[in-house]
């Protein structure tokens, strides 16, 4: 029995001891619950849409099936397939591995509220979601029809996906899913649990590899300057509260058309995205092709989630097709770190052959120094760089501060053990 139907039983027995003692019994007013009438309902299926109920409350669903034909911008859903099969094929495991998935696995997930802010007072009017099936794509949406009407919502929403396994988001880590979380709490008894599952957040990745790219990286700018996909007539997202208010006003569905239609291209979107940024950690076809600042960011990204023998792969491409200096000095760290000593050595000649760096000067100072035991040349390679950092006129600033002690602390060290070296030898 829920809660609605607990209070309503005892309420006549509450209204009697609230007669006796006015002073002590105050009852609550549930929220307000609305059935839809046959004239809303009719209106709601001129857009594929129809009621649900749950115990005396009703939601509204809105499923499309699109063909497998279906343009996801540059992409298709085939090369959605073709990637899955791709990351269950990879050993190494990646935070956007769809490693042990399915296609159908990941739920593609977008949210539309009246606000942009968190907490218990921004209210989630439509749940949309996309999933790729054998024969094109299920997107399904779960529309709030009456602020009172949340164990509805959430009774359709979390009993179809119950079995998840994924979520896609786009900022989904930082407010959809909690947003999801929030308003689940006040209707956890009525509802559901809410399922257990990995979260893809495609706005991380965004960030990894195009946060010097770009200015914004907000979806509607990604969709278009990277995937070719180009919205006519678009709703935009900042009026979908407003037109919501405006619906709860006039109870007229046509009124957020516009704002389903929206939130399906922005799920849709997930997918192609999804689609672009796995091809680009797969090497897989020619619309990854990406700057030298990009593919850098790409080989630090594999370096920073421990996959060392792939981003050791990507950096040295990079420096054999451009000569990047960061690349150059990141893969001579990877060597370095894997003892590999020579390699790094010719790593950091070479980018001394470009310019004149200060940090390339100190590695090569420590490793002549403890591992060729070359105080000769670690001195050198102390000196020139000392030399020209004092050239670089910095402002001295605590760091830099440091960093000239730092070179004079090391060549007082090198000088007194060659000279100890030298007194030995006569």
């Amino acid at each position: 029995m829920s809660l609605q139907n607990k209070l309503n039983r005892f309420k006549k027995d509450l209204t009697r001891i609230e007669a006796d003692h006015p002073e002590t019994v105050t009852i609550k007013e549930e929220p307000k619950t609305e059935s839809l009438d046959e004239r809303v309902e009719e209106k709601w299926d001129s857009f594929e849409a129809i009621p649900l109920s749950f115990d005396e409350q009703s939601c509204v669903l809105r499923e499309k099936k699109l063909p497998m034909q279906t343009p996801l911008g540059n992409y298709t859903i085939q090369d959605y397939v073709q990637v899955i099969a791709k990351w269950n094929e990879r050993q190494h495991l990646h935070p956007l591995s769809a490693n042990q998935r399915d296609p159908e696995d990941l739920l593609f997930f977008d949210t539309e509220t009246t606000g942009l802010g968190g907490g218990a007072g921004n209210t989630i009017f439509l749940l949309g979601m996309a999933r790729v099936q054998n024969d094109g794509i299920q997107v399904r949406q779960y529309f709030l029809p009456a602020p009172g009407n949340e164990v509805a919502l959430y009774h359709h929403f979390l009993n179809d996906v119950k079995d998840l396994k994924n979520l896609v988001t786009y900022n989904g880590k930082a407010f959809d899913w909690p947003q999801v979380k929030t308003r689940h709490t006040f209707v956890r008894d009525a509802v559901p649990q809410l399922p257990q599952f990995g979260h893809f957040d495609l706005l991380h990745g965004s960030r990894r590899i195009w946060r010097k790219s770009y200015e914004s990286l907000r979806l509607s700018t990604v969709e278009k300057e990277l995937l070719n996909i180009v919205r006519h007539e678009d709703t935009p997202g900042y009026l979908a509260p407003m037109l919501y208010f405006e619906f709860l006003k006039e109870k007229d569905p046509t009124i957020l058309k516009g704002v389903f239609q929206h939130n399906e291209l922005d799920v849709l979107t997930l997918i192609s995205l999804y689609t672009h940024v796995s091809m680009i950690l797969l090497d897989i076809g020619e619309s990854t092709a990406l700057t030298k600042s990009e593919q850098f960011e790409v080989a630090r990204w594999f370096e920073v989630v421990g996959d060392l023998q792939e981003a050791k792969r990507r950096y040295k491409m990079l420096v054999e097709s451009t000569k990047q200096i960061d690349a150059s000095k990141a893969l001579a760290l990877l060597h370095k770190k894997e003892k590999e000593y020579d390699c790094a050595v010719a790593l950091w000649e070479s980018v001394l052959q470009q310019t004149e760096d200060v940090d390339v000067y100190i590695e090569l100072s420590k490793v002549y120094e403890h591992r060729y035991k070359d105080l000769t040349k670690a001195l050198h390679f102390a000196e020139e760089g000392y030399e020209h950092w004092k050239a670089k006129g910095r402002i001295l600033r605590d760091k830099e501060k440091t960093d000239g002690a730092m070179f004079i602390k090391r060549i007082e060290r090198l000088e007194q053990k060659t000279k100890i070296g030298n007194e030995r030898i006569f």
